[in-house]
């Protein structure tokens, strides 16, 4: 279908597999340690022990200045595999890969823009909202790292050095505008 896309994305951390794990499994905490892209996340439904069958509604976005309403689904632990509905649909597969003492986590992602704005423009703006993922994941990668930094700190004092991870852009396509505007200063 022509709303259809498919993403890739690999990161490779210098971190444990149970480290990063532990932090993408609560998805609730999205929002504090990955707020430019998760606005909201909500608990639905618990899952098991492996969050099999747990639900999680969120409000998300990228750089542009328009959000997503989807809720997730744990359908399987290894690979962590999600099941998408709402302003897209479709499944997420995120897998992890030791290497002694790094570990390359990939995501694939392919959905089905169901929002309406996502559904008429893609056509024209398919590059566009490509990027706008690509920009979401490369944020994500950078947050996730302070995140992990953040859990390792051994004190207060050294936990209070690292930088908080960055913000959401405007929703609001006028402030958005203005924000956009002033970086180029």
């Amino acid at each position: 279908m022509a709303n259809d896309y498919h993403f890739h994305t690999t990161w490779h951390f210098n971190a444990s597999e149970d480290e990063i794990r532990a932090i993408l499994a609560d998805a609730t905490d999205l929002p504090r340690w990955w707020r430019a892209v998760y606005l909201s996340a909500e608990r639905i439904t618990a899952g098991d022990e492996n969050h099999i069958g747990e639900t999680i509604r969120l409000h998300t976005k990228g750089y542009l200045p328009y959000t997503l309403k989807w809720d997730f689904t744990v359908i399987q632990s290894k690979p962590l595999t999600i099941e998408a509905k709402g302003d897209f649909i479709g499944r997420g597969v995120w897998t992890f890969e030791p290497h002694g003492e790094m570990t390359i986590v990939t995501y694939d992602w392919r959905i089905r823009a169901e929002k309406p704005l996502l559904k008429r423009l893609t056509f024209l703006l398919r590059p566009i909202f490509s990027w706008n993922h690509h920009w979401a994941m490369a944020t994500g990668r950078h947050s996730l790292e302070l995140e992990l930094a953040r859990r390792r700190a051994k004190t207060d004092a050294e936990r209070a050095t690292i930088p908080q991870p960055p913000p959401a852009t405007p929703s609001n396509l006028l402030a958005w505008v203005v924000h956009v505007l002033g970086r180029k200063k």
